[in-house]
């Protein structure tokens, strides 16, 4: 029998056999230790339910925000920061702005981008996927956010630098790794990689300063891999992306890792190509422009399946996300995470850095902007993607672009980053707009 298209078997597990999760777990002690330790069951078939729109006014913003949002996006693509981009908008609830902009590509033939376009994320992966498990996790009392990574992961016992480091270190990157290394050249897989990252000397003593790295990242993923006894992906799809109606969010959309061993399921992915936003054109690597395969260089070599990046996703996926983690961790009828954790997860952990648990907060010339309120957590990804969330504000933005496309020198994105946030915090009319000090 010809197999089913790839896309298809996702949207099927997407709608699959499931029963009622359990009840939100009880807050952790005040040591973080956490308190959970029952496994969800499957949970029944359910309709997965269009997020809710409404007109600004209707959830107190001015009307004129959606013109204001329409003219950055426009004079920003003119301007060449990105041939296209994908944006969601919502507060209180419901949907306010889900549209695409420009095309997937510059060259002739690529379709018009709307909000089921599909675009690399990159380190967005960090959070949506990666973080976003580490808190079922800790909440099921299988990962502790203080004890050694060496728990989970023995081979870190070997080195007595790396042996104290903790999952805690990784979140608030503090753990000492440097930001980045070109192990793709030597190294594949994931057993190279963890020992060529666990060969590398670290950059500072763990805890004594904070340099946002991939590596830690990487470390986390493979650790969740052995405490699940799941490939990271599939965890992640089945207690996060299927739940929350997420189906167009995956790794590997051409299925590069399993085409290498000869099994076709690039052929059956193909139906995905039209709706993906080509990358880079890698002249180094890879020789090729990237297109339904991650960009990152370190996670396509371990097969495009990482903690650090690889997930690809629609606007109108991240909303659904989004809506979640401003909802107490429930969408609809479905409770992916307590109101607890994602409190104390996503707010700042100290004074001297803006990170929180995988999340960052807003800082001076952050893509936050200048009117997101200190309790705004949200992350960015360096294909041009990001996602900022107010529980304050009750308001979320999410913002694809694929600015690295024909190259990673295109910095204009940056610019429109803010743009946008500030444009639509100052729409809103229901409470103050203060800029921050920062």
């Amino acid at each position: 029998m010809k197999k089913k298209l790839l896309w298809v078997a996702l949207t099927a597990a997407s709608c699959g056999a499931t029963s009622e999760p359990p009840a939100p777990p009880a807050p952790p002690p005040a040591t973080g230790v956490p308190v959970v330790t029952s496994t969800p069951v499957p949970h029944p078939v359910r309709v997965i339910q269009p997020m809710p729109a409404a007109r600004p006014e209707e959830v107190g913003m001015a009307p004129s925000v959606l013109a204001a949002v329409d003219s950055l996006m426009n004079a920003a693509i003119a301007n060449g920061a990105t041939p296209g981009a994908s944006v969601a908008i919502g507060r209180h609830g419901r949907v306010i702005k889900l549209q695409g902009y420009g095309n997937l590509d510059y060259r002739p033939g690529f379709a018009a981008v709307t909000d089921s376009s599909i675009y690399d994320l990159a380190s967005l992966t960090k959070v949506v996927a990666t973080t976003t498990a580490a808190m079922i996790l800790f909440e099921r009392g299988a990962l502790r956010l203080d004890e050694p990574l060496a728990t989970y992961l023995p081979e870190l016992r070997q080195y007595p630098d790396k042996q104290h480091i903790t999952a805690r270190n990784v979140l608030l990157h503090n753990a000492g790794f440097r930001s980045f290394a070109p192990l793709y050249r030597t190294a594949q897989g994931r057993e190279q990689y963890l020992r060529g990252i666990l060969d590398l000397p670290l950059e500072y003593q763990t805890g004594t300063g904070t340099l946002y790295s991939d590596f830690g990242p990487i470390l986390l993923g493979i650790a969740m891999e052995r405490i699940t006894k799941q490939p990271l992906d599939e965890f992640v799809r089945s207690q996060i992306f299927a739940r929350l109606g997420m189906r167009e969010t995956l790794y590997n959309p051409l299925a590069q890792s399993l085409a290498r061993s000869g099994t076709g399921a690039a052929d059956e992915s193909m139906a995905l190509l039209p709706r993906i936003a080509p990358t880079e054109i890698d002249t180094l690597f890879r020789k090729q422009h990237m297109h339904g395969r991650v960009h990152d260089e370190n996670a396509f070599a371990i097969g495009g399946v990482a903690g650090h990046a690889g997930l690809f996703s629609s606007a109108r996926d991240l909303a659904r996300f989004a809506q979640m983690m401003l909802n107490g961790g429930k969408l609809n009828d479905v409770q992916i995470l307590s109101s607890y954790t994602i409190s104390q997860w996503t707010r700042r952990q100290a004074d001297k850095s803006s990170r929180a648990l995988g999340w960052d907060t807003p800082a001076r010339n952050s893509s936050a902007g200048d009117y997101f309120s200190a309790r705004a957590f949200g992350h960015t990804g360096f294909t041009g993607t990001s996602i900022w969330m107010d529980p304050e504000r009750d308001l979320y933005i999410v913002l694809l672009t694929n600015r690295v496309n024909p190259t990673r020198d295109n910095q204009k994105h940056i610019a429109l980053r803010r743009a946008i946030s500030d444009a639509v915090n100052l729409s809103i009319t229901d409470m103050p707009t203060i800029k921050r000090e920062w």
